[in-house]
């Protein structure tokens, strides 16, 4: 049966705040970790009430599952630009430009996902095994073609997927620590896009495309 243009509207609404709501999670959680972060502080930073907060997700546990789903979502998202018909120049430089833009607006959303990997990844584990490990293979075997048919220098393309997501995140993840060696109070948009370009410079050079 089709959605009357009522439910439709509902489905519209129901979404938009389920976004803020876990944009607001990812804030709280940054700040806070897991074991430190409340309902009652995220529904405050959502702007709602606590009540209203439960009747889109029952428990502290059922929203920080989705904020981290959320999160692997944006992340994965960028390496639809490997493919085989692609310019390896073009698709890593496009990949890396990317993740950047993601560290300048998702920096909590960064920031979350390292604290749970760095405590052993308890509600995401299974999906980094799975999901994400399927989908670097898949990206791998095209860089792997790449390499092969001479049209980049050979590298270990799963160490190249670390390497990426480590200079990219760095910059979300160790923000603070960015800011007091460049005397910057915070990374603005002109900051992120030097980073982003050196990191293009480095990596892309090492991959045999300058």
């Amino acid at each position: 049966m089709q959605a009357t243009a009522e439910q439709r509207g509902k489905g519209r609404i129901r979404l938009a705040n389920e976004a803020d709501i876990l944009h607001a999670a990812e804030r709280v959680f940054a700040r806070a970790g897991y074991a430190g972060a409340t309902m009652a502080d995220i529904a405050a930073c959502a702007g709602i009430p606590k009540s209203n907060l439960h009747y889109y997700f029952g428990t502290k546990r059922d929203i920080y599952r989705a904020v981290l789903t959320h999160i692997l979502a944006l992340w994965l998202a960028p390496a639809d630009s490997i493919r085989e018909d692609n310019d390896p120049r073009t698709a890593l430089a496009g990949y890396i430009d990317a993740k950047m833009a993601l560290t300048a607006s998702h920096p909590d959303a960064s920031r979350v996902f390292a604290c749970e990997v760095l405590h052993g990844a308890a509600e995401i584990g299974d999906i980094l095994r799975t999901d994400l490990r399927l989908l670097v293979e898949r990206k791998a075997a095209v860089i792997e073609r790449w390499i092969a048919e001479g049209r980049m220098a050979p590298v270990d393309p799963r160490h190249l997927f670390f390497t990426i997501w480590a200079a990219t995140q760095t910059y979300a993840d160790f923000e603070t620590q960015v800011c007091a060696v460049l005397d910057l109070p915070a990374l603005e948009s002109a900051d992120i896009s030097r980073a982003a370009a050196h990191v293009k410079t480095l990596l892309l050079r090492g991959c045999g495309l300058a």
